[in-house]
């Protein structure tokens, strides 16, 4: 599932997401993007126990932080396309709780990597009652072109939340409908949860061992 880690690196530049309040849950949705990934980008270089590879500061960080405003939900339900509608709503809720966890692992080991990175932002071109927008952004990086990122959001009670992310011209809902599907069509929807049950225990298992080894050397 390697397409996760295009979908981390992007989520670099979402953010250390602060509470939202009444006042800034207004916020257009190219204002927040900015606010939040300059958080991010900017907690991520000043964290030392993050960069020496402390896997529970980085989780405690991505619980609290960042997947609050991520919407899981509408995610997986799009990624899994109409397959979705045959899930028993018990499959369902073990779908989204298999592919957050899974997105929770991986990004772990991708935000230790900030360093030296910056953003751009692009215009937003939206009407201002859209409740779907597509913001544009791009990670300029000291070496190499800068990484192409777009986001898009859904305006919800609560405010605007993320449903997918855009990856040097690869949409991160796209890529895993095939994915899924393809696993679906082999083993049906209970094996698609199992395959993402599998790799999240070797994912925790391999955090675990990560964070122990941290500690020996404390």
């Amino acid at each position: 599932m390697k397409p996760l880690r295009n979908f981390f690196i992007a989520l670099i530049a979402i953010g250390s997401f602060a509470s939202i309040t009444p006042a800034n849950a207004q916020e257009a949705p190219d204002v927040l993007i900015k606010r939040i990934s300059t958080d991010v980008v900017e907690s991520a270089k000043a964290d030392q126990e993050i960069h020496a590879g402390n896997q529970k500061r980085v989780l405690d960080l991505v619980e609290k932080e960042i997947l609050p405003y991520v919407d899981f939900q509408r995610m997986t339900a799009l990624a899994a396309g109409r397959y979705w509608r045959q899930a028993s709503p018990e499959q369902q809720k073990q779908l989204i709780a298999e592919f957050r966890a899974l997105l929770v692992y991986t990004y772990s080991g991708a935000i230790s990597q900030i360093r030296e990175q910056t953003l751009e932002f692009k215009p937003l071109r939206a009407d201002p009652s859209a409740t779907e927008v597509e913001v544009r952004s791009q990670v300029m990086q000291t070496r190499g072109e800068p990484a192409q990122l777009s986001y898009r959001l859904e305006k919800t009670p609560a405010g605007w939340r993320i449903f997918d992310v855009n990856v040097l011209g690869a949409w991160l809902v796209q890529t895993y409908k095939s994915t899924f599907a393809s696993e679906i069509s082999k083993s049906g929807i209970d094996g698609l949860i199992k395959t993402l049950s599998e790799k999240n225990k070797r994912l925790a298992g391999k955090n675990r061992s990560q964070s122990a080894l941290l500690e020996s050397r404390l």
